[in-house]
Parts: C-alpha cells; structure tokens; sequence
C-alpha cells in the first residue's frame, strides 16, 4: 500500500473571484482619476470604455457562453451613451444617458440568471435592476468569504513578497509615526521639511480612499452578479480539500464484467421556476376570464371613446373652434390636457401588460376578447395622444407661450409610447409576448439617441427665436438656463433681440466667459462646451453691457409658465 498526499489547488472559482477583484480594484482607481472631475464628458466615456473592456475580458476568459450577438450589442450600446456625455451639454440629456447605461448594465446581469435577453418579460428586466443593485451592495461578501478561498493562494513568487512588503508596512508605519511626531516636536526646521514633503489634505485623501473603495465593492458585487447569478455551487474539479487518499488496488479484487441491473428512470417533477412565473401559478380568483377582461377593458374602452367623442370637433374643428367656444379659452385648452393626457397614455401600457399577464390560458376566447378590447383601446389611445400633440402646438405655437424643456421631454416620451404601442399589437397582440420586453428596449435607446441628434436646448431655442420674429414674447432669462448646446443659436441672433434680453443674453455670456476660461482638464472635454467656448471667445468683443440696468439679482420665474 502507498499513500500519496495532494495539497490543495487554487479553484477555477478563486481564479476567477482574484480577477474580479483585480479588475474592480482598477476600475476603482481609474473611476477615481477620470470621475472627480466635472462637469463630467470624456471621463464618463474613457470610464465606461475601461468597464465594459474589463466584463469582455471576464466573459470571454470565464463565461463563454455568454458571449452572443445580443450581449455584445448592449456593450455597443453602452459605448455609444458614454460617448454622448462627449457630444451634448443638456443636463436632462445626460440624466437619460446615465439611466440608460444603469438599464443596459442591469439587463446584463440576466445571463448569469439563465434568462435569455432577447426573450426576457419586463418583469425580468425590473428584477436584473433589483439584483444588480442588491449585488453591487452585498456580492462582494460573498466573493472576500464564499468564492475565494484564500488558503489555497500559492505563496510563491511575487505573492509572497507582496505579503511581506505589506507585513513589513504594517509593522514600520506605526514605530515611524511616533519617532517622526517626536522629531518634528523637537526641531521647527525638521517640522518644515515633513509638512512640505507630506503637504496632503486628510479630508482629500479620505475622498479619495472612499471613492475608490465604494466604486470597488460595487464594480466587484456588479462582476459577481453578472457572471455568476446566484451563489450557485459550482462543482469545481481543481479544487481538492488537503487530505491523505489511500492509492491502493486489492490483488483480491475481482471485476465482473456482468452488466448492472437498469434502473427504471424517475419520473420528472414540476419544479417552480420563478423566470418563467405565469398567473396559472395564482388561484382562480385572482385571474381574468372572459367575463372579467370584458368588464375591465369594456369599461375603459367607453371611457376613453366617450372622451375622443368629445375631442373631435377639436381636433378636426381647428384653433378656431376653440377659440370661439364661449368661456373657453385657448390657454386652458393647451395647458389643462397636455399633462393628464401624457399620464394617461403611460399608465395604459402597465394596465395593458399586467391585465394579459393575469389572463387565463384555459380558453382561447379569453384570448380573443383581450386582443379585441386591447386593439380598440390602442385605436383610441392614438386618437388621445393626437389630441395631446395638438395641445402642445397650441401651447407652443404662434398664439401660445413657447416650448420649454418641461414641455419638449414629454412630448418625446410619447413619441416613445406611440413606437412601444405598435410594438405591442405586433407582439402581445399577436402572442409573442416574450419578444415585447427586447423591442421596447432598443426603442427607448433609439429614441434616446434621436434626441441627442435633434439637441433639445438648440431646438428649443430655434424654436423660441423663431416664435420671438413673428412678434411673440421672448425670455431671455429661461434661455439663459439653458446649456451650452443653445449657445450658438443664441449668440447668431443676438442683434435681433430687444434690448433688455440683449442685456440678459450678454450678462450670461461673459460669465459664462470666464468660467469656460478655468475649464481646461481634458477629462470634461465635451463638444458643445468646447464649441460655445470658441463662439463665445470670438464673439466676446460683442458683449458690451454699457447702458444695461444692473442685474444684480434675476428674477426666480419666467414668462412661458403663463
């Protein structure tokens, strides 16, 4: 007998727990570089560009199967909205890019929970957004405690010169702080020169080590989820507990060659699985047949029909109608609706998807009747939002008050609802319903990338100077809250202003003069702001406020909130 001794091997999962870490580490430091500094454009790019490099590499080295048409083009898309924080200025802009890479990151964890991402249900995407966070915060517990196995490291190599070199810190750093505080307590001129080498703000260093840290533990638990869903157990060959194995081979030991007996095969169980969780799991009670769907939908089909009835005169009636209907006026027509009617178009698509969703799917005629109720009510939805569409043209139009940014996104958030509404008779309607989630997705991320090309605070202004030619009011004061993407619109009409919004307009522009003079790390390089920059620059000889009132306080309302 012979017995051989085998020591323990660092894991696969220990592998890949340590690259985690190393890359999370990375990516802190760099997030740490690029992001302190603002307002934000490279940096968030040359950030995001480093995190989706680092989950590539991760993918392709330990999750291969991950690695198909439709994660990679939510890379891309992650790409392209870092880069629109190059591109354009407006804040709400920047906003929406930002929750659209939050969205896409989210989405990216469904892989890892064997949830396909072409044929995911909203429900899984609001559950990639609930455990994405839920990871970022409390995955890399998991990852320090259960993933990486620390005694199987090998200390050989640079690893175990690392442990002493932090070994050897831990025990210098606290004997070198007690004789440096009594050398420097004994000579001014020592004390001159450490306070001059070692001139760091601890309140600075504290950000520091604290940005670094949070980005680390969030990219870290981020990592985790991303690639290894739950805490899964993975059965791991390469990892052999240290123990002695007996190598032994009995010279009695006879092998038979009889065949074994087979063993009839267990029949399978219906195990709940909470991806594909559909009503037929709730009691009857709490779904829809027939005679439900048709009250429900019935009901707001007459309701929403009793409300187009009374729309259409209007709508095909013109501005006049309204305008001559007594007691009536036109700025309660535009302002009254636009609003509620823009709640009410996107509080139908939930109503829509839940109410198919607690559909029975024991009788194709419960089937059949929402399809019917859903269509009509898509009809009259259209013939709502028309409605609204025509509220805002006339709240914005010649005999309105302008278009604003609190008027421009809603509009675009219901051009949005209109692309998602047909999506959803060509899928829901038509029983693809697993196909609905992924089209409604890359349409919001389209439309998102339509606004960044039209630039909404350059549109708006246009649009408002447009207005102001044809004798309407002009706010000098809400334009210049403005971003830098309307700078160059204004600035080209500028002589055609009255007097006092030349005065505002100027006012704006040489403080915004100086300020883009202070404005040269290249990390917040973005276009617009480099582009304003150098109209203003040329332009600067023109702002001559002599003879302009002293604005010494603007004014906290503007005029197109009439």
């Amino acid at each position: 007998m012979s017995e051989e001794t085998i020591k323990p091997l660092m894991s696969e999962r220990t592998k890949f727990g340590l690259e985690v870490l190393e890359a999370a580490v990375l990516l802190g430091i760099l997030g740490d570089v690029m992001l302190r500094a603002t307002p934000w454009g490279l940096n968030v790019l040359l950030f995001i560009a480093a995190l989706v490099a680092a989950m590539i590499a991760l993918v392709y080295r330990r999750k291969k199967e991950f690695w198909n048409f439709q994660t990679l083009s939510l890379h891309g898309a992650l790409i392209f909205f870092g880069a629109m924080f190059i591109w354009r200025d407006a804040i709400q802009l920047k906003v929406f890019d930002t929750l659209a890479i939050l969205s896409i990151l989210a989405i990216l964890t469904l892989p890892a929970l064997k949830i396909p991402t072409q044929t995911a249900g909203v429900m899984h995407y609001g559950f990639g957004w609930i455990w994405s966070g839920i990871s970022a915060a409390f995955a890399p517990f998991a990852l320090f405690f259960e993933d990486i196995k620390w005694k199987t490291i090998p200390q050989t190599g640079w690893t175990r010169n690392l442990t002493a070199v932090f070994r050897g810190l831990a025990i210098a750093t606290p004997i070198l702080l007690i004789f440096g505080a009594l050398f420097m307590a004994a000579d001014a001129v020592f004390q001159g020169i450490i306070e001059k080498t070692f001139n760091i703000d601890p309140a600075i260093l504290f950000t520091h080590i604290l940005l670094i840290g949070v980005l680390s533990w969030g990219i870290s638990g981020y990592f985790r989820a991303s690639m290894m869903g739950f805490a899964e157990k993975s059965e791991d060959k390469a990892e052999i507990k240290p123990q002695t194995l007996s190598i032994t081979e009995s010279v009695t030991e006879e092998k038979t060659d009889e065949p074994q007996t087979k063993t009839e095969p267990k029949k399978e169980e219906n195990i709940w699985d909470w991806r594909k969780l559909d009503s037929s799991l709730l009691p009857q009670s709490l779904t829809l047949g027939a005679i439900e769907t048709s009250i429900i939908l019935g009901l707001m089909d007459l309701l929403f029909l009793s409300f187009v009835i009374v729309q259409i005169p209007y709508l095909f009636g013109g501005f006049e109608l309204v305008q001559n209907t007594p007691d009536f006026k036109l700025a309660d027509y535009a302002r009254r609706g636009f609003g509620e009617l823009v709640v009410v178009s996107a509080l139908v698509l939930p109503i829509l998807l839940f109410s198919h969703w607690l559909l029975r799917k024991d009788n194709s005629i419960n089937e059949k009747i929402y399809r019917f109720l859903a269509g009509f009510q898509i009809i009259l939805l259209f013939v709502i939002m028309l409605s609204a569409t025509q509220r805002l043209f006339v709240l914005t139009g010649n005999l309105g008050y302008g278009l604003t940014t609190q008027r421009f996104y809603p509009m675009a958030f219901m051009a949005w609802l209109a692309i998602v509404f047909v999506w959803f008779g060509l899928t829901v309607l038509r029983g693809t319903r697993e196909q609905f989630a992924w089209g409604a997705l890359w349409s919001a991320l389209f439309v998102l990338g339509t606004l960044h090309v039209l630039s909404p605070d350059d549109f708006i202004a246009r649009t408002n100077i447009r207005l102001m030619h044809e004798g309407r009011s002009f706010d000098a004061y809400y334009h210049n809250s403005l971003s830098d993407d309307a700078a160059p619109v204004l600035l080209e009409n500028l002589d055609t202003m009255s007097f006092d919004s030349q005065c505002r307009i100027k006012a704006k522009f040489k403080r915004r003069l100086d300020e883009v003079k202070t404005e040269s790390d290249f990390r917040s390089f973005n276009f617009s702001r480099w582009k304003a920059k150098n109209w203003l620059e040329q332009s600067q000889e023109s702002f001559n406020t002599t003879g302009c009132p002293p604005y010494t306080q603007y004014r906290n309302y503007n005029d197109f909130s009439d």
